[in-house]
């Protein structure tokens, strides 16, 4: 017999710093979700990507207390800012993008580096080719302030 779907949510989670501690854990125990169940196969599954990178979640539960989850890539904004070679600024210590885009640069990345963007983003991204997701990639540079050479 199949499981009645409870509902759904989605988190950003750091891949392998799954915690019962805010945000994940309140979010996870107002639903009966079993909190560090749920933070050993996150880790688990994330082990072998890079620690630290934002992974955004999509848990699936059930009435029965049981729960699926799908692991997406990081985003775009991560791997761009991580080429570019962004330094953290601001409160939350942040690498940001360009306060004006399209008016204000700040910083360049190569094609090669936007090819292999998308080529790690090619599962998550709606394109039938490596070409088109770089289109999507050159996109999401451009509105950040960055300039692809």
């Amino acid at each position: 017999m199949a499981k009645k779907l409870a509902g759904k949510m989605k988190l950003q989670i750091k891949a392998g710093q799954a915690n019962p501690s805010p945000p994940v854990g309140p979010a996870l125990g107002q639903r009966g979700i079993n909190i560090m169940e749920f933070c050993k196969a996150f880790n688990a599954k994330t082990q072998d990507m890079e620690p630290g990178a934002p992974c955004p979640t999509l848990i699936t539960y059930y009435q029965d207390k049981s729960f699926t989850m799908d692991i997406k890539t990081p985003p775009a904004s991560y791997y761009l800012k991580k080429a570019a070679g962004l330094k953290p600024v601001g409160k939350r210590n942040r690498p940001r993008g360009s306060e004006a885009p399209g008016r204000q640069t700040v910083a360049t990345v190569t094609i090669k580096q936007v090819r292999e963007i998308a080529e790690a983003k090619m599962k998550d991204l709606s394109a039938n080719d490596v070409e088109s997701a770089m289109q999507i990639i050159l996109g999401s540079a451009k509105s950040m302030g960055i300039e692809v050479k």
